[in-house]
């Protein structure tokens, strides 16, 4: 019999108006109303496109001028208040046209004297693409070209080059001389410098496979050599002859590109190649600059990614020590796509230590190391996960960081001494925020939310004032005072086998303690993923849901992040057994409340949430009537090599695991509905997923239903007509199939 008496159900105070007067607010009209209110419900974000500028001393954003409704970019002074005009491109033309200059993002260089524009920029993967840049002179107010046809550019420190990769070689642009140099040559279809391949880009995290060194002497790069790794292929069935798009991928067991560091000197040409002296497969997914000159620390991890090796080069004659080496049972992390965290390693300036956040205690925490590898003190100190450090000020010797000590919902902002003395958080609300932190760590922007509260955004000085509220987002509070609009409700229970589960529900519109309604479980649930947060909804679906009579309930299922590795970590060689064994939990606590249909309880997801909901529907048959699965992973041998072998182990060493964790295996035991979607131009989950399950669907005698885009990619949509398209069809299956109403479908109108 499982124990329901540890559960525990947390509504926190609403700062906005009370939502128990539906009868008398506006209700959607129809689901566009309900998905346009989406931007609605998040309210503004705050200066757009911020960065600090003069070493944190400013920051600058785009503005819309009032006037003449242009868009400009605008410096802001937290110590005085000053705000003023930097750059307004009206009447300023590309180089040498009559073109009125636009573009779509921009960087800053060092110096804080120059602006580097990307312009025509044409998508390639999820991170990167080809791009044209020009550089803009604030003394001289001056346009030129920097590069063309470049997949990324980036200033040299003190602004006076401008390197590029184009064509899978590096370049520099002296900008006095005029002069472009071409510091490698040997690019070919499947060796390439500068840029990462598929893989590295999509589940290492960054795009730009170069880095300027500090003293604008070096370019530190990544060459790869793609002519081992396997090509996928897909195509959008366009045309009379449909063309097939072909990209190198590596999938579990496969061949791996050969990837080499080398180091550019930018005035000799000089190339040095780095070698780490590793033998077998390995990876060396970052790089980065010592402030010690001319050394360039390296990491490296092998295959299985357990086990990770720092180095120094001294990048003038190649030469290298080993710093440091962490080993793990399961993975060693360098970097959180779903926390948003980039880096693990840190080496400020100024001062020859670095810190790596490390889970070897079982919760990731802070630790220092000298420039000989020597451990100098673990910094911080708790049975909780430090999420992401944000700065590090090596005068004052403190670090900032963010981290889950108050609560695995919450991520709040707090400064320790590098010797782990006067800890202290920073964020006063309660709720999960994001911090951008300023260079000299005197000031941050603080954008939050919690249950009860839309989107905040603040202007604070780390020594604990707010030096202006950015934005509170009254307008939401309104809209919300007016529509209606279902809170979400924060709850915990405790499973069978006595682990917490952190929940989160959106009640119907008009909910009623005596009714029982349908559950919706929408879910990720993948390892070092987060679902659930003390944060505002503003999801207009959610929403339409609510309206409709659905309760919608999400959970940090055991491999979230947050939660210390034990909890995170028992996924490891086993994806799928303990995510669908805590959804079903969730479901059996549900079905507890007495305003639960447990005869109508639907399960949907994407990508791994796809996965979720199909594993979940056939390892335990029954629980749920209905099933949406977008875009599934289906066997985990089908997807790339870095991202599943990470958590399953290599096959050789796992084999059982891969067919324990495949869907296909289980496909004769599917009761109730399930709908899948794949887009046949998905290159991160190949359609061949889908494809697979539904040859063992109906090998088995089972039948389910199929949405195709032919165009689109990972997640299937790609308009704002499909879009539509495809959430009108969610709803009219679980209108259809969940709550059994067969009257005039919204697909119909």
């Amino acid at each position: 019999m499982k124990n329901h008496s540890l559960c525990t159900m947390l509504l926190l105070v609403v700062a906005i108006p009370s939502f128990a007067d539906a009868q008398s607010k506006k209700a959607y009209a129809n689901i566009e109303e309900a998905l346009r209110s989406t931007s609605i419900l998040t309210g503004k974000s705050g200066p757009r496109s911020l960065n600090w500028i003069d070493g944190g001393k400013q920051y600058s954003y785009i503005a819309t001028n009032d006037s003449t409704k242009h868009e400009e970019i605008r410096s802001f002074d937290p110590g005085t208040g000053k705000d003023e005009l930097v750059f307004d491109a009206q009447g300023l033309t590309f180089p040498d046209t009559n073109r009125q200059f636009e573009y779509q993002s921009f960087q800053w260089a060092r110096d804080s004297k120059h602006i580097l524009f990307q312009t025509n920029f044409r998508k390639i993967y999820r991170r990167s693409g080809i791009s044209d840049y020009y550089v803009y002179s604030l003394d001289n107010k001056e346009l030129k070209v920097a590069a063309k046809s470049a997949r990324t550019a980036e200033l040299s420190p003190d602004g006076s080059m401008v390197g590029y990769e184009r064509g899978g070689n590096m370049f520099v642009y002296d900008f006095a001389s005029k002069k472009e140099t071409q510091l490698t040559n040997d690019a070919t279809g499947e060796i390439f410098n500068g840029h990462y391949d598929w893989v590295y880009e999509e589940e290492f995290g960054q795009a730009q496979a170069w880095n300027w060194s500090p003293d604008d002497k070096h370019i530190a790069y990544w060459q790869f050599d793609e002519s081992p790794v396997p090509e996928i292929q897909i195509s959008n069935y366009e045309g009379l002859h449909n063309e097939w798009e072909k990209i190198p991928i590596p999938q579990v067991g496969d061949s791996n590109p050969r990837v080499r560091i080398g180091v550019l000197d930018v005035m000799t040409g000089k190339n040095i190649r780095l070698d780490p002296g590793e033998n077998g497969d390995f990876y060396i997914p970052r790089v980065y600059w010592t402030s010690q000159p001319n050394i360039l620390a390296m990491i490296v991890l092998n295959r299985a990614q357990n086990d990770l090796k720092l180095y120094f080069f001294n990048v003038t004659d190649g030469s290298r020590r080993l710093l440091m080496e962490e080993k793990n049972n399961t993975w060693v992390a360098i970097f959180n796509f779903y926390t948003n965290v980039n880096d693990m390693m840190f080496l400020p300036d100024k001062i020859r230590e670095f810190f790596w956040v490390s889970d070897r205690s079982g919760y990731y925490q802070i630790y220092r190391y000298d420039y000989n590898g020597r451990l100098l003190n673990r910094v911080t100190q708790g049975n909780w996960d430090v999420i992401k450090v944000l700065r590090i000020d090596p005068d004052k010797k403190i670090i900032y960081y963010t981290s889950a000590e108050a609560s695995p919902l919450e991520e709040n902002i707090y400064s320790i001494n590098f010797d782990g003395t006067k800890e202290k958080r920073l964020s006063k609300a309660s709720g999960f925020h994001a911090f951008d932190l300023s260079p000299n760590c005197n000031y941050y922007i603080d954008t939050y939310s919690n249950v009860g509260q839309p989107r905040q955004v603040e202007l604070w000085s780390t020594d604990g004032k707010m030096v202006k509220k950015l934005e509170d987002n009254a307008s939401v509070g309104e809209f919300v005072q007016s529509h209606e609009y279902s809170p979400r409700v924060l709850f915990s229970f405790t499973t069978s086998d006595s682990v917490k589960l952190d929940c989160s529900m959106i009640k119907p519109i008009d909910f009623d303690s005596t009714k029982k309604y349908p559950v919706i479980m929408a879910i990720y649930g993948g390892p070092e993923s987060h679902g659930v947060y003390n944060s505002f909804d503003a999801s207009g679906w959610d929403q339409w849901l609510a309206q409709n009579g659905y309760i919608i309930v999400n959970v940090n299922n055991r491999g979230n992040a947050n939660y210390g590795s034990a909890f995170m970590k028992v996924v490891y060689d086993n994806l799928g057994y303990w995510e669908s064994r805590d959804f079903v939990e969730t479901a059996r606590y549900l079905t507890s409340l007495p305003y639960v249909d447990s005869t109508k309880m639907a399960i949907m997801g994407t990508s791994y949430g796809g996965y979720s909901t199909v594993f979940t529907m056939l390892t335990h048959p029954g629980i749920f009537k209905v099933g949406i699965a977008n875009s599934p992973v289906t066997d985990w041998r089908l997807y790339d090599d870095i991202y599943t072998e990470r958590y399953m182990g290599l096959l050789s060493q796992n084999d059982s695991g891969y067919i324990r964790s495949s869907c296909m295996t289980y496909a004769d035991s599917l009761k109730g509905k399930l709908l899948v979607v794949h887009s046949m131009m998905d290159d991160n989950v190949h359609p061949i997923n889908t494809m697979q399950l539904l040859t063992a669907l109906e090998n088995a005698g089972k039948d389910v239903d199929l949405r195709i885009f032919p165009p689109g990619a990972h997640g299937a949509v790609y308009s704002s007509v499909t879009y539509l398209l495809l959430l009108k069809t969610y709803d009219e299956y679980l209108n259809l199939y969940l709550r059994g109403n067969c009257g005039k479908s919204d697909l119909d109108q």
